[in-house]
């Protein structure tokens, strides 16, 4: 009996195309996952409008996927049929190269990731290799956890990598779903955090979070920052964002997609020890410290949830800016239960 699943169409022709798909075997180091909720990520709207070109025709989107182990293959021995497991973006690596031995996987040059070279969690169902699942804490309900396998990690990462000094002043550019849980992480650890994004309920959302200030996303903020993360897909904002800047501050460009960046001025933007650094996927632990992090924190993502028939909606809210915070699709709510 076939599965349903959603796939980017084909180039030329930008959105989802609704198709049926076998239900995949797991290969010997694999599981099979009984999809429950998918998180919608903004890479997931790349894809389908061709910004981001899908590494194979037809691809199932999706890359924060909570669901239960429904098989596994015959080499798997930590995990079992039943299990809450998280998919995130980064599938598999070679661990062999100079970066995956020295602990930046994330660099790996053969790494591969959910939804863009194999299917993702816009299905009934996927495959996962057993090691790169993520055991879930009972903390966290499916909806919650979902954007945390994305936004969550990378956002995460993306505040790892602007160096923000303890108590200091973080800017945030654009305040989306990996944003708004960013956020929550840094005023949790004793950040005062600062939102310049140009939709007003975002801004909102921004303050009721805690943020000491939220203006629109070309205005200076009110203080000199320590660190910064761009998080909107515009490279208009990074001379904004490094003004913005105190001595030895660090930006973080946290997107896999940015449009051009404007000439910088070195003594406006670079000067005085300022750092312009990127964020590239995320590694294994990056995940386990996150998720961690979160259930000991509270962090709880505001979520909006769409069904499985309304997957074009819910990518046409996000680039639309419908919705503030994060947004889900809920595939299967029922559990696990026999392979179709």
């Amino acid at each position: 009996m076939p599965m349903r699943a959603w796939a980017v169409g084909p180039s030329g022709r930008a959105g989802l195309e609704r198709v049926q798909r076998p239900v995949p075997a797991p290969g010997p180091d694999e599981l099979l996952v009984r999809v429950h909720v998918c998180g919608v990520c903004r890479t997931d709207l790349h894809l389908a409008l061709h910004e981001l070109a899908p590494h194979r025709p037809g691809t199932v989107p999706g890359h924060e996927v909570v669901g239960r182990v429904e098989e596994v293959g015959a080499n798997v021995r930590e995990l079992a049929p039943g299990d809450r497991v998280g998919v995130a973006w980064l599938r598999s690596t070679c661990g062999q190269c100079r970066w995956c031995r020295r602990g930046a996987e994330n660099l790996c040059p053969r790494s591969t990731y959910t939804g863009w070279d194999a299917d993702g969690g816009y299905a009934d169902r996927l495959t996962v290799p057993a090691a790169y699942a993520y055991a879930l804490p009972d903390a966290l309900e499916d909806a919650e956890v979902a954007p945390l396998l994305c936004a969550g990690i990378i956002g995460y990462r993306a505040l790892r990598r602007a160096q923000l000094p303890p108590g200091g002043r973080l800017g945030i550019y654009g305040f989306g779903a990996s944003a708004h849980i960013t956020a929550q992480v840094a005023l949790a650890m004793g950040a005062e955090v600062h939102v310049l994004t140009r939709d007003e309920p975002a801004r909102r959302l921004a303050l009721e979070l805690g943020a000491a200030s939220a203006r629109g996303a070309a205005d200076p903020p009110p203080v000199e920052l320590d660190a910064a993360i761009l998080f909107a897909p515009a490279g208009e904002l990074v001379p904004v964002a490094l003004a913005a800047l105190g001595p030895a501050g660090t930006l973080a460009v946290a997107g896999i997609h940015l449009s051009d960046i404007p000439v910088l001025d070195y003594q406006r933007h670079l000067f005085r020890e300022r750092t312009l650094t990127s964020v590239t996927a995320n590694t294994r632990a990056d995940g386990v410290e996150l998720l961690a992090l979160a259930a000991r924190l509270g962090i709880r993502p505001r979520v909006r949830a769409y069904d499985f028939e309304d997957a074009s909606r819910a990518l046409a809210d996000l680039e639309a800016g419908r919705f503030a915070g994060a947004a889900v699709i809920t595939v299967d709510d029922a559990g696990p239960g026999p392979r179709g």
